[in-house]
């Protein structure tokens, strides 16, 4: 029997052929349990018999969390072997799967399972997409302490229960305000492994910023354009979302408000040599239109180049 795989896969896995799990009776059919309701399922892991290596295209919404050790991650081809009390979130059109070496191993933990349309006219699907971590990579899962384990388990056997109630007028309601309430702690345990994870989160913004010296000093943006979010997120090895939380909660400000604001200090600095036209400077900087520099230095230091040049 092959069962959950709790593994995210990098782009380059997703021109292979999966298999696809578009529905909840779908993911419980592989996982060898009965499915009670048609678009939500908690599935306890101690309860199965065993692991297998697979890999799914999935069409619902997941969240796994992992207690014990089954497997090592991969992740653009390199491994990462998860740690106890570990949450991995799963979106629609994304690829898992885990690598066990086809060993059969006894898993623990919980799975929740559950289809767009349940959450359809809620205000959770307003919202759903403010859940950055869904977005995540797996090297980027949200590590829980014996405590906050606690609280998970408790909201995943609180959506178990009323799933095992008969459906009435109140279930969709029940069931969406409980996955709602475990997503709101998961943002605040995210928010709390941000700070534990200060140090290396620093480290991450000296990267940041030598990536960003690097970039402008080598006359990349001249031929490539300004950096984007996206860019520096894949050479810092970190998922856009991820990175954008990370350097918002470290700075409080946006990563594009510290691209923007490394891009105005270069600019500072080589609107003093006079030998060079405000429109050369902006092509330097990655601009292929001048207004638009002109409009974005204005913007973020209250004069044109022009005007900065002529007073400095």
């Amino acid at each position: 029997m092959e069962t959950d795989g709790l593994n995210l896969y990098g782009n380059d896995h997703l021109m292979e052929h999966f298999d696809r799990i578009d529905t909840v009776k779908h993911y419980n059919d592989y996982a060898g349990v009965d499915t009670l309701h048609p678009l939500v399922s908690v599935v306890s892991f101690s309860k199965l018999p065993f692991i297998r290596n697979f890999r799914r295209y999935m069409g619902i919404y997941a969240v796994f969390l992992k207690d014990t050790k089954c497997g090592d991650i991969i992740y653009g081809g390199q491994p990462y072997d998860y740690e106890d009390g570990t949450l991995v979130f799963v979106s629609p059109g994304q690829v898992y799967g885990i690598d066990n070496q086809s060993v059969n191993d006894n898993p623990s933990g919980y799975g929740l399972l559950f289809h767009p349309d349940l959450i359809a006219g809620t205000h959770l699907a307003k919202t759903i997409r403010e859940y950055s971590f869904f977005s995540y990579e797996v090297r980027e899962a949200l590590h829980l302490s014996k405590k906050e384990r606690n609280t998970i388990v408790e909201c995943f056997e609180k959506i178990a229960s009323e799933i095992e109630q008969n459906i009435d007028k109140h279930s969709k309601t029940l069931i969406v305000s409980n996955i709602e309430l475990l997503l709101n702690y998961c943002m605040r345990f995210y928010d709390r492994q941000f700070i534990t994870r200060s140090h290396a989160n620093k480290d991450i913004l000296v990267r940041f910023e030598n990536l960003l010296n690097d970039y402008f000093s080598s006359g990349k943006a001249e031929y490539t354009g300004l950096p984007s979010v996206s860019w520096c997120a894949e050479q810092l090895h970190l998922s856009p979302n991820y990175f954008g939380d990370l350097i918002k909660k470290e700075t409080g400000n946006t990563a594009l408000d510290h691209i923007q604001s490394k891009l105005i200090e270069e600019a500072k600095l080589r609107i003093f040599d006079t030998s060079k036209t405000i429109n050369e400077i902006a092509a330097e900087l990655g601009f292929r239109y001048q207004q638009h520099f002109t409009r974005l230095f204005k913007q973020k230091v209250g004069i044109t180049p022009n005007e900065y040049r002529s007073v400095n």
